[in-house]
């Protein structure tokens, strides 16, 4: 897979670079290994501030044949809270992630870690699942400990309403131990305001904004006429999430949250529109103290896609009532191309 794009302005908590950028590159391997397990390796590799990060994405070994509805993973895999994480980046009808995402997960959250799922044996879908990482990737560690740092416990659950109509709900929730040394460096590079500083990873994937815990609600609502997606369909989907236990010098009760709204149309088999509006508050660590930051963001964007391995996509991002963000417009294009064979995309 290979993401490219075009930016005419880098986006407050933004997660594409200015000028011309590599939104991602992907390798992935995947293969049955044996009857009971299968695998899948992919590397990646993005530009950020102008330079290229390469990293290992997947590294993992999951069942496929466990008795009542099990399944086990390990390794390094995207964890599955929320709507949007388990999917790659590049399958969003976005070319920039909710500012939910780009504040609270880096974007999007992988990490090194064990998952146990279970799906119930039931007429409409229910999966409910409980992952253990090192955390690493998520928030830097000050004390650099083996112990697993983030946990994470979600369900979901979805069916179908006729042949039309389609509906999926999610619950999650992140445990995070390593919040408590979440360090904060002066770094307003990301469309901050000078003097509120922020947890940086120093890499695209560390969460801007670190809180003990993280709960998050989804929803996706599709409708397609006489039940043909390809031809025409309408998605809708919303995700809440709050984030609470910032850190010692946070007062009590304070937390972050952030959502978006979104609706894609299909109109034609090869082209879409679509609208999404975020918004982000977030308390702003600044040395032994916050400030209050607030943030919305409103994204319009048109779609060509001439066939299932290729997108051509113009957005036109605008932020406003911004506090302690210096809020921004931008205009991407994007280009995606996918080659060869690769699984089904998620509901």
């Amino acid at each position: 897979m290979l993401d490219v794009g075009y930016g005419s302005q880098e986006l407050a908590l933004g997660d594409r670079d200015k000028g011309l950028h590599l939104g991602g590159a992907e390798l992935t391997l995947s293969s049955p290994l044996g009857p009971w397990l299968e695998g899948r390796i992919t590397a990646a590799a993005h530009s950020r501030d102008k330079k290229v990060e390469k990293h290992f994405e997947e590294v993992w070994v999951g069942t496929t044949a466990l008795p009542a509805g099990l399944q086990l993973r390990g390794g390094r895999f995207m964890s599955q809270v929320g709507y949007l994480n388990e999917q790659h980046p590049h399958a969003d009808d976005f070319a920039t992630r909710p500012l939910l995402y780009r504040g609270f997960l880096g974007g999007h959250y992988f990490d090194d870690g064990l998952r146990l799922n279970w799906t119930a044996p039931t007429d409409f879908y229910w999966r409910t699942g409980i992952e253990v990482f090192s955390g690493k990737q998520l928030t830097r560690e000050v004390e650099r400990k083996p112990r697993p740092g983030v946990w994470t416990l979600s369900t979901k659950v979805g069916g179908d309403v006729g042949r039309e109509r389609s509906w999926q709900l999610g619950l999650s929730y992140l445990g995070n131990r390593r919040a408590a040394y979440a360090h904060h460096d002066d770094d307003h590079g990301d469309g901050m305001a000078p003097g509120h500083d922020h947890s940086h990873e120093g890499h695209a994937h560390g969460a801007q904004f670190a809180g003990k815990h993280l709960w998050m609600i989804d929803g996706v609502w599709k409708w397609a006429p006489d039940g043909n997606n390809r031809a025409r369909q309408l998605r809708l989907a919303f995700e809440f999430a709050r984030q609470t236990g910032l850190g010692e010098h946070a007062a009590r009760g304070a937390r972050n949250t952030a959502g978006y709204l979104a609706a894609v149309y299909r109109f034609h088999p090869e082209w879409e529109a679509g609208v999404r509006t975020d918004w982000l508050s977030a308390n702003l660590p600044h040395g032994d103290h916050f400030h209050a930051g607030r943030l919305r963001e409103h994204s319009l964007m048109v779609a060509w896609k001439p066939s299932h391995q290729q997108a051509l996509r113009l957005q036109y991002s605008h932020q406003n009532g911004a506090r302690g963000f210096e809020a921004k417009k931008a205009v991407y294009l994007q280009y995606v191309i996918s080659f060869g064979a690769h699984g089904a995309h998620s509901f």
